[in-house]
């Protein structure tokens, strides 16, 4: 599998995760995290289900990912998930030591990467962390506008 294939296929993977979400009334964003080309981790956001404002789908995934390798510090994992970690999610990745994001669409309103921060890539903190963006931008972009849609007419 070539690297932008593998890229391709693990944010598929974050987003079965965020279709979850989708489905239980969530934010749809979803997340794995791959060591050694394996997915070890696996979370979608549940905020609203658990009731938690930090069970943000990188930050459970990160917690997974942590109890399995039995290591806070996870230098060697990927991060794929289907938007743009917001300064919460950016903060625990740089926590974490991940070694690189790769997400889909940008969150402009809420974005800790590139959009209003760049926490990830921050010089003055202790970690930064390899960055490739829009990787199935459209299908990671759509999942969310159809939310939010969704949202709005069972608001009317």
């Amino acid at each position: 599998m070539d690297k932008l294939a593998s890229d391709e296929y693990f944010l598929k993977e974050a987003l079965k995760e965020a279709e979850k979400a989708y489905k239980k009334g969530e934010i749809p964003v979803g997340a794995v995290i791959v060591v050694d080309g394996n997915i070890i981790a696996r979370a979608h956001n549940q905020k609203e289900t658990t009731f938690d404002p930090t069970a943000h789908a990188e930050v459970l995934a990160i917690r997974e990912a942590s109890k399995i390798l039995g290591a806070w510090r996870l230098t060697e994992a990927t991060l794929y998930v289907t938007k743009e970690p917001c300064i919460m999610c950016s903060g625990a990745i740089v926590h974490a030591r991940i070694k690189k994001v790769v997400y889909g669409c940008d969150d402009p309103k809420a974005g800790g990467a590139v959009s209003l921060y760049r926490i990830l890539q921050d010089c003055r903190l202790n970690h930064r962390v390899e960055l490739k963006t829009g990787v199935l931008e459209e299908e990671c972009r759509k999942i969310l506008q159809d939310f939010f849609k969704e949202l709005r007419k069972a608001q009317d």
